[in-house]
């Protein structure tokens, strides 16, 4: 599973495209898949819309509820880290099904929690299931997507992790109008925040039924010794006038020839790890300390914080994840023309100038408790500001990133970088999480200064460090 990319770049020419009949089968697999991203980000963003009632309703402060909020990206680290083995054991397709169950199991444990620590405990399963889905759903299409349209097929992931984040927040906004505005309202004996967290069992359902009909990666069949079943599936998505017994061969030749990366391959460069895993993760890192999480776990929180009452509240948040679609969208278009570097730096630009403005309207609010106000001007600039800082970041550092980490390292390490790469920014999630409601209520200006700062140390760290892979094969990365 490690080395998928790489194994599976190396196509007879005879293969580099799935004729026009495959592609409506392949792009269904493909997005079957991708519900795994769908409900990643539905899962990550779902907790904006019961933040208020959470701390409410157990009368916590905003350390412990923002220790309940990040709950889940504990479970996305172990998650992420067991997936790729235990898909090489059982399959990616049973991998898939566990994470479906998982979301199942935590979509109700959360909306039927007894106690805080369970309502975390829930959390924490539903990041496992999460991180899962993170790893395996990218893996699988590139296992099974042919050649000619894996770059496209790859980007039904993100795609759908920006749409599943979007859904959330529509369906958040749907229960709270039915609840009256109130994140506690009472709708058929359960409080309106309980539905929202409860609602995920039905995209989780589907997305266990959608993976009973896809077919298991013919490389995952290959290595179990199932080539029979592996040729089956390689007729159905490349056609079957390729020559299938020199694709089983080939595959089966990469997999004997693979190096198994060990975290000790990273270690050689002058401070501990090679340069290029540190820009990896100076990459992982810069993605998530310019504060993107913040606006989806926090932003209903965040409006109702400068004096927006919770409808309105909900539909910005609502409105930011549209933008987050139409901004991954241009990236998807963008990214192969202009090239990964060029799109990052405008995003980083885009992203300090927005964030800049943010902290200057914050700044001006005034009040205390309920009684808060942003004068209008000001009002207003951080609404457009925080909506530019989605689309800023989405058309470039929100798939720029993982297009970058999936291309920039050498083969020999490609897996383990990425892991440490990927562990890395689930720290840096972890911290800007548990951090902003204390940031917060010390002084919201000055975290969107810091965030602010950030953004502008990421246009040197591109300029100097960052490669520029747009073009070149991912063998030519040495």
């Amino acid at each position: 599973m490690e080395n998928t990319v790489t194994s599976a770049t190396r196509v007879p020419s005879d293969a580099q495209g799935a004729r026009p009949q495959h592609l409506s089968h392949v792009v269904f697999i493909a997005a079957a898949a991708a519900m795994g991203g769908f409900l990643f980000g539905y899962d990550s963003s779902v907790i904006n819309g019961a933040v208020v009632a959470v701390q409410d309703r157990y009368a916590v402060g905003a350390e412990v509820l923002a220790q309940v909020i990040a709950a889940a990206l504990i479970g996305c680290a172990v998650g992420a880290a067991t997936a790729g083995r235990l898909a090489d054991r059982v399959g990616r397709i049973r991998v898939m099904q566990i994470a479906a169950v998982l979301f199942t199991v935590s979509a109700v444990g959360s909306a039927l929690p007894f106690a805080l620590w369970d309502l975390a405990l829930w959390r924490v399963l539903g990041g496992v299931a999460i991180g899962m889905a993170s790893v395996v759903a990218p893996a699988y299409i590139a296992e099974v997507a042919p050649p000619a349209y894996r770059g496209r097929l790859a980007s039904f992931q993100q795609a759908a992790i920006v749409i599943g984040i979007a859904v959330s927040q529509l369906v958040n906004f749907g229960i709270l109008n039915l609840a009256d505005g109130d994140q506690r309202g009472v709708l058929a004996g359960l409080e309106a925040w309980q539905w929202m967290l409860g609602v995920m069992v039905l995209p989780a359902v589907l997305y266990g039924l959608l993976t009973f009909g896809i077919p298991e990666s013919p490389r995952y069949l290959i290595a179990a010794g199932r080539s029979a079943e592996a040729r089956g599936v390689l007729a159905r998505v490349e056609g079957a006038d390729v020559d299938l017994d020199a694709r089983v061969a080939q595959i089966q030749e990469s997999m004997r020839s693979e190096h198994k990366p060990t975290l000790r391959d990273l270690f050689g460069g002058r401070f501990g790890l090679l340069p290029i895993v540190w820009i990896g993760i100076g990459l992982s890192v810069f993605q998530q300390l310019v504060g993107i999480n913040v606006i989806f776990y926090y932003s209903a929180s965040l409006w109702q914080s400068v004096g927006i009452d919770p409808a309105g509240s909900f539909f910005y948040s609502f409105t930011t994840s549209i933008i987050n679609i139409v901004g991954t969208v241009i990236a998807v278009l963008l990214v192969d023309r202009v090239g990964r570097k060029p799109l990052a730096l405008v995003g980083s630009v885009g992203m300090a100038v927005s964030l800049g403005l943010a902290a200057w309207a914050f700044s001006y609010k005034s009040g205390g408790g309920e009684d808060i106000t942003l004068p209008d001007l000001q009002g207003a600039v951080a609404l457009v500001a925080a909506h530019s800082f989605v689309l800023f970041f989405a058309l470039s550092w929100g798939v720029v990133v993982w297009v970058l980490l999936g291309e920039m390292f050498p083969s020999r390490i490609r897996a383990a970088a990425l892991g440490v790469a990927a562990s890395a920014q689930w720290v840096a999630n972890w911290l800007i999480t548990v951090s902003f409601p204390s940031l917060s209520d010390w002084n919201l200006s000055g975290a969107y200064v810091l965030y602010t700062v950030f953004a502008v140390l990421s246009v040197p760290f591109l300029l100097k460090w960052v490669p520029e892979t747009k073009g070149k094969a991912l063998e030519e990365m040495g």
